[in-house]
């Protein structure tokens, strides 16, 4: 194995003087020829610099202190050397240096996440879209979030960001926060990124997504037709968890709103308008972005049927929901009793809202965009699958014109 050669010296700079007259004394750290200097925040007069020595001529206090504060630099420059030298980490003269004055235990994840959030920020409209930039800043909320439930504190250095912190988020992100597979992995390569930021600096030694992978899966893009909801909405069932379930993917699938806003969803979120019809007004868990949503005729049975359920009254929730892996494993239950042959999740209600209740009923892809609480109808379009009866409705206007 080829020795990484390593040299550094304790220098005073003559040519730049303070305006006490003073020379700053520096280290210049050198790894395989490359060299870092900085200024250790201590000087001297020039005449009393020893090159030789490397110190400070004299024996009064002020000597006394600056050889200390040498000596004791020269001590961590050497420890930081070896203990990079013996974990077979590969490392520079920055990195040393970071080290000698701390500069890694100074640096908090979150201060260094909304940092590169307001640096990307400046590029929306020349090289990101709005949205990127808002995931970002989701998923450095959630990372504050998760830190406060799981750390006990504000943020962390950089330093405590390891193998086991990622773990840590991702299960945040798919217990806590509800998210599914893909939208983790979203959340998890911004992340990712910025560690490789702070690495790429040299803010970081270790990197703490090494043996840590993600793979997409194939999203599910099922959505219900029209004769399916019908089977849900008639189907009785006796099992009381089933029914529970049932009635809050109805809400979904008539609301277009997400599984966590769902369970986020409390009586001061329903508003009534100058007309007297009823609305969901209220702010997405996920992207903070405010949704509107009228309310139709099926979601306002469901409300009014467990608006005295001592569950929800207990938890102040409007709907009896459960956790979203519960919801899950019971709506295949559901779709198995019911004989739909799809593959159904919380996120599959959404879908159909925007495919089979609005677009098929011929509402705008810009106002389904504004309920769901997207902030691009790019976004829109992909949760919308223009089924065989739409098409064959548009090219009976054509065949009027042409046949």
């Amino acid at each position: 194995m080829n020795r990484t050669r390593f040299t550094f010296i304790f220098f005073v700079k003559r040519g730049k003087l303070l305006k006490n007259g003073e020379a700053p004394i520096c280290l210049r750290i050198t790894v395989n020829g490359i060299a870092v200097e900085s200024q250790i925040k201590r000087s001297v007069p020039p005449e009393a610099w020893d090159q030789n020595t490397q110190s400070v001529k004299g024996r009064d206090r002020r000597a006394q202190e600056t050889n200390e504060c040498i000596r004791m630099l020269k001590i961590r420059t050497l420890q930081i050397h070896r203990d990079l030298e013996l974990s077979g980490a590969h490392f520079t003269a920055r990195l040393i240096m970071n080290k000698v004055f701390s500069a890694e235990e100074k640096r908090t994840l979150l201060s260094i996440f909304r940092r590169h959030n307001d640096d990307i920020r400046k590029l929306i409209g020349i090289e990101l879209e709005k949205r990127t930039v808002t995931r970002y800043d989701s998923c450095c909320r959630y990372m504050e979030d998760m830190i406060k439930a799981v750390y006990g504190k504000d943020d962390v250095t950089l330093a405590e960001v390891n193998g086991e912190f990622v773990r840590h988020y991702e299960m945040h992100l798919k217990v806590v926060r509800g998210c599914q597979a893909n939208t983790v992995i979203r959340y998890m390569k911004c992340f990712k990124k910025v560690i490789h930021m702070a690495l790429a600096n040299e803010w970081m030694t270790n990197d703490p997504f090494v043996g840590i992978h993600f793979s997409a899966k194939p999203v599910n893009k099922d959505v219900l037709t029209k004769d399916e909801l019908d089977i849900l909405i008639k189907r009785q069932f006796r099992i009381k968890r089933l029914e529970y379930v049932r009635d809050v993917f109805l809400f979904c699938c008539f609301t277009g709103i997400a599984y966590i806003d769902a369970y986020a969803l409390r009586a001061e979120h329903i508003v009534r308008d100058n007309k007297g019809d009823l609305w969901i007004k209220k702010t997405r868990e996920k992207t903070d972005i405010e949704f509107h949503v009228p309310l139709l005729k099926i979601p306002q049975q469901i409300l009014e049927k467990y608006k005295d359920d001592p569950g929800c009254e207990r938890t102040g929730r409007l709907l009896p929901i459960y956790s979203n892996q519960k919801m899950n494993d019971y709506l295949k239950e559901i779709a198995s009793l019911c004989e739909i042959k799809k593959y159904l999740t919380t996120h599959t209600a959404r879908r159909t809202y925007a495919t089979t209740v609005c677009h098929e009923s011929g509402v705008a892809i810009e106002n389904i965009s504004k309920m769901l609480g997207h902030t691009d109808t790019r976004m829109t379009l992909h949760y919308t699958k223009i089924a065989d009866s739409r098409i064959k409705k548009d090219m009976e206007q054509v065949r009027e014109i042409f046949d």
